[in-house]
């Protein structure tokens, strides 16, 4: 965990993830389920929603679905035995990483890491975009807090763009 000037960046290791996407023809009927499965209707573009498992959207009729790791650690097993023929579904936990962003000032250390319209990135939004050349998933959780998901295998290139950003920004 680092800390500076009332802002956090923890790394969050323990989520699973599974990637979702809908097969053709079939796009209605694998967002039904995997709105059952998230307990939530299934999030459009720009959004994320769900209870304990969660789902974000990541392309068209496509999402990437998480949930804690210690009692979702076979997610991708359980997503496709929701979705069934509906949806194609990949194993994705040990492919991103994650840190969440908390405190009042989050927004000028993402004003410094990506080109997001912060303004537009309220509770409930997600989208995609590049930090540090990285394609990077930024939820926005609370106002005071956001998720962001970067390849794992460049974790210590983002932990260190969002310090230094977190640095130069507070």
């Amino acid at each position: 965990m680092d800390s500076v000037k009332g802002v956090t960046c923890t790394e969050v290791p323990q989520v699973a993830l599974a990637s979702v996407a809908a097969r053709a023809g079939l796009e209605p009927k694998a967002a039904e389920v995997l709105a059952q499965l998230i307990d939530a209707p299934v999030p459009e573009v720009g959004r994320w929603a769900g209870a304990t498992v969660k789902a974000f959207w990541s392309g068209p009729d496509q999402w990437m679905i998480e949930a804690p790791y210690d009692s979702h650690e076979d997610l991708a097993d359980q997503v496709k035995a929701v979705v069934g023929d509906t949806a194609s579904v990949t194993e994705q936990t040990d492919a991103w990483t994650r840190f969440d962003l908390s405190g009042d000032s989050i927004s000028a250390v993402l004003e410094l890491l990506c080109q997001l319209d912060l303004r537009r990135l309220d509770d409930g939004g997600s989208a995609r975009c590049a930090i540090h050349h990285l394609g990077c998933f930024v939820l926005r959780r609370t106002p005071e807090m956001v998720s962001i998901f970067g390849p794992r295998s460049s974790a210590g290139s983002l932990h260190h763009a969002i310090v230094t950003a977190m640095r130069a920004a507070l």
